[in-house]
């Protein structure tokens, strides 16, 4: 599958699905399921087979999770979950989009139900490390003590060592907005950063962890604000930026499912760093898919992009 598709002249665009083409066609159908409120056998099929597609590569289907959740609204996972009972990607389905909505507050969500449903889909498929990741998003959601992440982290890692979601999720939990510090959040990096592949899908794990940082420095006002670019100058800052910037956009060193999401959060990351003309380079790799965060910082993700993709990556400059 493509990881860097360019089309010339193409304009920036939000593409829920990245590069993954069986994805976005699918996407495409159920959205149209979702605004007439129903939900046909043929377009059940469509979901039951992207997500089977996806085999043991377990990066590429909790992608395919994550953006049919986001496109099915909170009534269509339910009734596939009632037409499939036993299907494992309806119940993964089902618990994704509880978690999607628990997540925003719109809607009342059982999350004691959730985690049952994680449980029988964790039966249907052991060697799937996806129930335990959606695990792990539940603990975020109740804010539970670390004390049980360690086994559900075991689960994961004995599955999927490298799996992006779920080290975005243990990310997300360990940082000092939720259940942690950032003490932990070091801890973490420490204890994958000489471990982990430099192309694994939990690639641009540090990076997410730095521009979150940046993001909370500005947030706080005042001098923090003031010197939050203070962080793109540390040592192990400008390693990670190092690296990426030199190695990621080379053609097939990135091939999981979200590589050009985390080409967009390295873009991102260079400009704040002021390296505009590496910015440059990772935005053309990107082919103009823009994805939400960490754009939407800064105002509208599409705007932000083109505003930047014009003045530092355009062919005519």
């Amino acid at each position: 599958m493509p990881v860097f598709r360019r089309r010339k002249g193409s304009l920036p665009r939000l593409v829920p699905e990245l590069d993954d083409t069986q994805l976005g066609q699918v996407r495409r159908r159920v959205e149209t399921c979702w605004s007439r409120g129903s939900l046909d056998t043929a377009v059940m099929a469509l979901m039951a087979n992207v997500i089977d597609d996806a085999g043991e590569d377990w990066d590429r289907k909790a992608h395919r999770l994550a953006v049919l959740a986001g496109s099915a609204g909170r009534s269509l996972p339910g009734i596939w979950r009632q037409h499939r009972p036993q299907h494992h990607g309806a119940l993964l389905l089902h618990a994704w989009s509880d978690l999607l909505h628990a997540r925003h507050q719109d809607a009342a969500v059982d999350l004691d139900a959730t985690r049952e449903t994680c449980r029988l889909a964790s039966e249907l498929i052991p060697a799937d490390p996806t129930p335990w990741t959606l695990q792990l998003a539940v603990l975020r959601l109740e804010r539970r003590p670390s004390s049980e992440l360690s086994a559900i982290w075991r689960e994961i890692k004995a599955r999927d060592p490298w799996n992006r979601e779920a080290h975005l999720q243990a990310l997300g939990y360990l940082s000092p907005d939720e259940c942690g510090s950032s003490a932990l959040v070091l801890d973490l990096l420490d204890g994958v950063r000489s471990a982990m592949p430099s192309d694994a899908p939990a690639a641009g794990l540090e990076l997410t962890a730095f521009v979150r940082s940046h993001q909370r420095a500005v947030a706080e006002g005042g001098l923090a604000a003031v010197g939050a670019g203070e962080i793109w100058r540390r040592p192990d800052a400008a390693r990670a930026l190092d690296h990426a910037a030199h190695y990621w956009t080379s053609p097939g060193f990135l091939g999981h499912a979200a590589a050009l999401a985390d080409l967009n959060l390295l873009a991102y990351a260079l400009l704040k760093s002021s390296r505009t003309a590496e910015a440059g380079a990772v935005l053309r790799a990107t082919g103009g898919v823009v994805v939400p965060w960490p754009w939407s910082l800064d105002g509208d993700p599409v705007e932000r992009y083109a505003h930047y993709h014009g003045r530092y990556a355009s062919d005519e400059r």
